[in-house]
């Protein structure tokens, strides 16, 4: 009898031993699944982390290497303030067929006499045309010499074309925005401009200084 009772209860505990034996690696097994997810995401966040600082380094290098670069000059016309750079034009119209003829031709530009104190327009020759107004764009060719020797130091002849620009609105220097305002389209007309009115006569930059003298034909405008 006693053997019989022995027997079931070894019958008994051997379910229940192979139950526990299972649960123990059903809950190992999930430990491990759970530790590879762990280290996959911690691997992950690293690779997160390197690619930023990468990113981070690589920005900064960028950054250090401009401060290497030379700086681009700017440039600016003879007619340009000096405290600014003459603004992409926009193409020159094309020139009226009936342009006097004497607009085809370089003018030949002389030094000027005396103290100059004001602005001094004077005309060469009279155009045809609707006078200039402020706010428009003007299309000219023009000759620049300095006004005591009348030694030249731009041409827009030389240049091998027009210069187109906005009129009266500050894109000039002073004595352009003043003088050339009301002239007829066609026109040549001669500036005189004292040196406040021009650069200065501390001019920088390779700017002229003092007074100056334009010879200044006036093409077009729109």
């Amino acid at each position: 009898m006693s053997e019989r009772v022995e027997n079931r209860s070894e019958e008994q505990a051997a379910p229940a031993t192979k139950a526990g034996r299972r649960l123990a690696a059903q809950l190992a097994e999930k430990k491990a699944a759970e530790a590879r997810r762990r280290r996959q995401s911690m691997l992950g966040a690293a690779a997160g982390v390197l690619a930023v600082v990468a990113l981070v380094g690589g920005l900064v290098w960028l950054n250090s290497g401009d401060d290497d670069k030379p700086a681009t000059a700017s440039s600016a016309s003879p007619s340009a303030p000096a405290d600014q750079v003459e603004p992409t034009a926009p193409p020159a119209p094309e020139l009226p067929a009936d342009i006097d003829p004497a607009l085809k031709t370089k003018p030949t530009v002389k030094a000027g006499s005396g103290e100059l104190t004001k602005l001094k327009v004077t005309t060469l020759v009279k155009g045809k045309g609707a006078p200039v107004k402020s706010g428009q764009t003007i299309t000219t060719n023009y000759v620049g010499v300095f006004y005591k020797d009348g030694k030249q130091f731009d041409a827009s002849w030389d240049n091998g074309q027009p210069a187109t620009f906005p009129i009266g609105v500050g894109q000039v220097i002073k004595g352009w925005d003043q003088g050339l305002v009301g002239v007829p389209v066609g026109s040549r007309v001669q500036l005189d401009l004292p040196a406040d009115l021009a650069y200065g006569d501390n001019a920088e930059g390779g700017r002229p200084a003092g007074p100056l003298r334009f010879v200044v034909d006036v093409l077009a405008a729109q």
